[in-house]
């Protein structure tokens, strides 16, 4: 028996009708076509579906769809405003912090959380702090990199150097 949800996705409602037993990282992809959200491994091992509810990152390949009614969900697609793109992104674009981009959204949606958390964190904490979301690719120096650009920018303080490492 399906049941009537209303969700508000990167400020916009949504009411939809969902089968009980949906994943909210289905509801998002495929009901909603938002598809920044991606799914890797549906085990929350990888962190791929990484999300905000109500400001907490979870996996949203482990939170069912009827779980988020009422719920104020931030994907990727709503990190970047008119005026330009989240200091996340433009940290990732700069510092070289993706290659395939597969673990991207849900690393910048993690580390939003993370910035909220402590603006200012020490390499260990970042590290700490993105250790359940994998990335297969870049050895995670740029990912730290362009965490701590967005630190830095946040913070309004001068920007770290952008020269990449390349693993």
């Amino acid at each position: 028996m399906k049941k009537e949800i209303t969700v508000t996705i990167n400020g916009e409602a949504h009411t939809v009708e969902v089968e009980p037993r949906l994943l909210l990282v289905h509801l998002i992809r495929e009901q909603l076509s938002m598809t920044g959200t991606h799914i890797g491994c549906d085990t929350s091992s990888c962190g791929a579906c990484t999300i905000l509810v109500d400001g907490k990152s979870i996996k949203s390949c482990t939170m069912l769809a009827i779980q988020a009614d009422g719920k104020s969900i931030i994907t990727v697609e709503g990190l970047a405003t008119v005026e330009g793109l989240h200091p996340l992104q433009e940290g990732f674009k700069e510092n070289h912090g993706l290659h395939c981009g597969f673990c991207t959204p849900g690393m910048m949606l993690r580390a939003v959380e993370l910035l909220e958390k402590n603006p200012n964190p020490t390499e260990e904490e970042i590290r700490w702090g993105i250790s359940g979301n994998l990335c297969r690719c870049t050895g995670y120096n740029n990912i730290v990199k362009a965490i701590q650009y967005a630190g830095a920018k946040i913070r309004g303080e001068e920007l770290p150097s952008t020269e990449p490492e390349f693993v």
